[in-house]
C-alpha cells in the first residue's frame, strides 16, 4: 500500500538518517527502487516529474505502476509529485492517486510562495496527502550549481515559511544542482545548519546526483531527511544496457538487456541507501 511521506520523514529527521527519493518512469525502474529498499528494511519514495509523467502516459498510470511495486515491500512506499509548478498540476497529481506532492513556488516572491503553498496544503489535507515546498533557488543551467549565497535559502524566511504554510517538508537551496555537476559544487553546510536550527521539520536536498558523499552525510546530520536522485539512477540503467551489449554472449532478449540495466540500477540504489542510512558498504 502507498503511504504519505509525513511519518517516514519525521522518523528520519529524528533518527538522523535520510529517505531516498528516486524518480521512476517504468515498471522495471519502480521495482529496482522498491525491491532494493525492501531488502534493506528501508522506507522509500517513488517520485514523478513532468518528463516521467508524460513518459508513463499520466499520473494514473504512474500510480498503477507504483502500486504494483509497493505490493513487493513490507516497508513504507510514498508516491510523490516532484516540482509541480502550479496548483492545477498539484491537483492533477492528487486526483491521480498520489500520496504526496511538491509545490515549487521558489521563483515567486516570498509572500506569493506562501500564499500558493497554503492553498496547496489546504487541498492536500482533504486528500490525506503530504506536502513538500521549496524556498531558495537551485540556480543556473542543469549541472551548473550556483555558489551565490543570496540564492540560498534564508533561515529567517524558512522559519516564517514553515510557520505560515503548515507543510510537511521543506526543500532548501544550499548549492546543489539538478543533473550531473559540470563544476565542483560548494555545498553550504553552514547555511543548512542555520536553517535546521530554526526549522524542526524534515528538510529536503534536491540535486543529489553526484553530490560528494561527505557533504551528503553532513547534510543528513543537519536535518536533511529526504534526498532526491534522478540523473544517476537513469545513468545506471543506461550503463547496464551498454555493458550488456558488449558481452560476447549477449542475447537481445528482455533479461539479456533490460535485466542487466535493472541490476546496475539496483546497485546504485543500494549504494545510495547505505549512505543515506549511515550503513557500511
Amino acid at each position: 500500500m502507498l503511504v504519505t511521506m509525513t511519518d517516514m520523514l519525521a522518523r528520519a529527521r529524528a533518527g538522523r538518517y535520510a529517505v531516498g527519493a528516486f524518480e521512476f518512469w517504468s515498471l522495471d525502474s519502480a521495482f529496482a527502487v522498491v525491491e532494493t529498499a525492501a531488502a534493506m528494511n528501508s522506507d522509500v519514495i517513488l517520485q514523478v516529474g513532468d518528463l516521467e509523467r508524460d513518459y508513463m502516459g499520466g499520473y494514473e498510470n504512474a500510480r498503477k505502476i507504483a502500486e504494483m511495486a509497493a505490493e513487493r515491500s513490507p516497508m513504507g512506499v510514498a508516491l510523490h509529485v516532484d516540482h509541480a509548478p502550479t496548483y492545477d498540476e498539484v491537483l492533477r497529481g492528487l486526483d491521480g492517486g498520489f500520496t504526496s506532492v511538491m509545490i515549487d513556488g521558489s521563483a515567486l516572491p516570498l509572500v506569493e510562495n506562501i500564499r500558493l503553498t497554503q492553498r496547496v496544503v489546504e487541498t492536500a489535507r482533504r486528500y490525506g496527502a503530504s506536502v513538500e515546498a521549496e524556498l531558495g533557488k537551485l540556480a543556473g543551467n542543469e549541472g551548473q550549481a550556483s555558489n551565490a549565497e543570496e540564492l540560498h535559502t534564508n533561515p529567517d524566511e524558512a522559519a516564517r515559511f514553515v510557520a505560515e504554510t503548515g507543510i510537511d517538508a521543506l526543500a532548501v537551496a544550499i548549492g546543489t544542482a539538478h543533473g550531473f555537476y559540470k563544476t565542483a559544487p560548494k555545498i553550504n553546510i553552514e547555511r543548512l545548519a542555520e536553517i535546521a536550527a530554526r526549522v524542526s521539520l524534515p528538510l529536503v536536498l534536491h540535486g543529489g546526483s553526484g553530490t560528494p558523499e561527505d557533504k551528503v552525510a553532513a547534510s543528513i546530520r543537519h536535518g536533511v531527511a529526504k534526498i532526491n536522485i534522478c540523473t544517476e539512477f537513469i545513468a545506471a540503467f543506461g550503463q547496464g544496457y551498454t555493458e550488456a551489449q558488449t558481452s560476447p554472449d549477449f542475447k537481445c532478449n528482455a533479461p539479456g538487456l533490460f535485466g542487466v540495466g535493472q541490476t546496475r540500477a539496483k546497485d546504485l540504489v543500494k549504494k545510495k541507501l547505505q549512505l543515506f542510512l549511515g550503513r557500511e558498504a
